[in-house]
């Protein structure tokens, strides 16, 4: 009975460490921002619908093929393990330059709007299979996106799960990666336009003086993290 808890507990641990990736990783505002756009644009549900399905299935493809590519190599990443401490520090390493440029960005956005926000109505424009490529590519492009999706992999690794659970973490990976796509989407559909136009507009105007912020702060916090796990497996190890 002491086992069956203590493998419950570490499930649990397991999940809220990939929820905490998965919004790390949505919380990107180039995305939120076109997902805004779209949602404010004509066919809203059709677009935002398609653009938010998109996301889920390039989180969990990104994730299903860095599992596939682990396993086959035979990578350990138990604590301590050289694979699993190199990949922590260098996450900690990219995400705390990551947050540091973010907030300088902060600092130089106080009298302009961001440069991705300019960028938005271009890809907005364009055909929906393009934008739904584009999408994907810049998903996964990302270096903090990068190193979250393969520590994230790494996890599931050193847990050990059989095949299902391991399809189910990597499902609930991709939805909590969606949850702040999801927000306002669900919201469109449960209100309707016209009880939320005005709140999805304002929320945009927020997300454009406040984006940078929010990365760069979420940044750092994982960097903190993460380079406490690299500095416990250099112990271990």
């Amino acid at each position: 009975m002491a086992d069956l808890g203590a493998a419950s507990q570490g499930l649990g641990a397991l999940f809220a460490e990939l929820a905490a990736f998965g919004l790390a990783i949505g919380l990107s505002p180039l995305h939120l921002g076109l997902l805004l756009l779209l949602l404010l644009g004509p066919r809203p549900l059709q677009r935002g619908g398609w653009f938010v399905a998109g996301w889920l299935i390039t989180a969990a493809l990104a994730v299903a093929l860095l599992l596939t590519v682990g396993h086959g190599l035979f990578l350990t990443m138990d604590k301590g393990s050289n694979h699993r401490t190199g990949l922590d520090l260098l996450a900690a390493g990219a995400l705390l330059g990551l947050g540091i440029k973010e907030l300088l960005n902060k600092e130089d956005a106080a009298s302009e709007p961001p440069g991705w926000t300019r960028k938005l109505d271009q890809f907005g424009a364009m055909p929906l299979p393009l934008l739904l490529a584009i999408s994907a590519a810049l998903e996964v492009a990302r270096p903090d996106a990068l190193f979250l999706f393969t520590k994230t992999a790494g996890s599931l690794i050193a847990a050990d799960l059989g095949t299902g659970t391991e399809l189910l973490a990597t499902g609930l990976f991709s939805l909590a990666s969606a949850s702040l796509l999801l927000a306002p989407l669900v919201t469109l559909v449960l209100a309707g336009p016209e009880r939320v136009l005005s709140l999805l507009e304002r929320g945009k105007q927020w997300l454009f003086a406040n984006g940078n912020l929010l990365v760069g702060l979420v940044s750092i916090a994982l960097a903190v993290y993460l380079g406490w796990q690299g500095i416990e497996g250099l112990r271990l190890g």
